[in-house]
């Protein structure tokens, strides 16, 4: 059975979801919004939101802001619990391809253990500094896991398996923040969750938000991708017996 919904966290992007709602509806999509501790006038706009599509979409809500790893994370329990097999996690500042959203699910279905990870293809409105942090990233996930199976770590559009998800979140406690999207990509490699990877139209932001903190976010950032690496160590061997399988 394939049964996919779309998780969407947000944080203070009233004037930007909406529309994002309104082009996932279109693909006839059921939505779970996760409200990660919004202010009060994000808040009201999700509650809109919600009680005018009762039909498709749920309101999940944070009474604290957790990070982004940590309402995805809410909507992976919620999806669990209404019977879905998989989730698409979209972004709520309009910056994803919601257009790719069949390509995707197309993909996942014919591979319904992997997960389908997005990687970006930037407009002109990508800031350069962030392309080249991005590589820097991509290198350690490459050293990480051995292999170049993963073309884009960072990119928040793609379709998870539910079971491997909620399975590797209850034995392992994962960065709930900016480090989430890279650290749970190389986790589920490092299971035996195979990868395939999509390239998708990216552009920065719509409505002019971001929650990246320079200092905290690369802090984190860096401390994930040393644990990693020597949590890659012991792994070797069968990291490099799967590389040639």
């Amino acid at each position: 059975m394939f049964k996919a919904c779309v998780v969407i966290p947000v944080y203070n992007h009233e004037h930007a979801i909406g529309k994002v709602l309104q082009q996932v509806r279109a693909h006839g999509m059921p939505v779970i919004l996760v409200d990660d501790g919004s202010s009060s006038a994000c808040a009201a706009v999700l509650d809109e939101l919600a009680a005018a599509h009762p039909q498709d979409v749920v309101l999940e809500r944070h009474a604290v802001n957790r990070g982004k790893g940590g309402a995805v994370l809410t909507g992976f329990a919620r999806a669990a619990r209404d019977g879905y097999t998989h989730v698409l996690q979209v972004d709520a500042d309009g910056q994803h391809a919601v257009a790719d959203i069949p390509r995707f699910l197309d993909a996942a279905r014919a591979k319904p253990q992997a997960v389908v990870a997005g990687c970006p293809v930037y407009d002109e409105s990508v800031p350069a500094l962030r392309l080249y942090a991005r590589y820097l990233t991509h290198v350690w996930v490459w050293i990480n896991t051995l292999s170049l199976a993963i073309r884009d770590s960072m990119c928040g559009f793609r379709v998870y398996p539910v079971a491997p998800v909620l399975a590797l979140a209850r034995r392992r406690r994962l960065g709930l923040r900016m480090n989430f999207d890279i650290e749970i990509l190389v986790r589920l490699y490092w299971d035996g969750v195979s990868v395939v990877n999509l390239p998708t139209k990216v552009g920065y932001p719509e409505d002019g938000v971001s929650h990246f903190k320079a200092w905290t976010d690369n802090v984190l950032i860096t401390r994930m991708h040393v644990a990693l690496f020597f949590g890659m160590l012991p792994r070797i061997p069968k990291l490099v017996v799967r590389k040639w399988q």
